[in-house]
């Protein structure tokens, strides 16, 4: 079995949204575990939250499912439904094309980490609940709900 040295997985830091969209995610960091490793049918990324660091902008996909489970730290899932704690050991998932969109914030005073694991479907489309936006796994580019793109 091929071990992934983490420390070696490249961070990313904050988002590819926007500029007006991305201030809220800034201070995220994500390693691509599941890329690093080869894999191609889903996606498998370690995620560090700093306190009051958004996970994303509230979203919802179409045709990817969607969990997480909380390592460390705190976390508060915001969703459709209302706001849940989840705590190191909880976990959440998100049935592709539900319309619940869903996000988390880190309302505690350290870091949460936690695992975000998705399918890699390239019909994909991910829609923001809160805001004009949405993106497409086939492109990845953000644009607005009605196809515009952002300038």
């Amino acid at each position: 079995m091929p071990k992934i040295d983490i420390a070696a997985v490249p961070e990313r830091k904050g988002t590819g949204y926007p500029s007006q969209f991305n201030a809220p995610c800034a201070e995220r960091v994500r390693q691509r575990l599941g890329n690093a490793g080869g894999l191609s049918d889903f996606g498998l990324n370690l995620m560090r939250l700093p306190p009051g660091n958004w996970s994303s902008q509230r979203h919802w996909h179409s045709a990817e499912d969607e969990f997480v489970y909380v390592l460390e730290g705190e976390l508060t899932l915001i969703e459709d439904g209302g706001a849940s704690v989840l705590r190191a050991g909880d976990c959440a998932a998100f049935p592709k094309n539900s319309g619940n969109g869903h996000h988390m914030i880190n309302r505690s005073g350290v870091v949460a980490v936690y695992l975000e694991v998705g399918s890699r479907s390239s019909d994909d489309v991910t829609v923001c609940s809160d805001i004009d936006m949405m993106s497409t796994n086939a492109d990845g580019r953000f644009v607005h709900k009605d196809g515009r793109p952002y300038a």
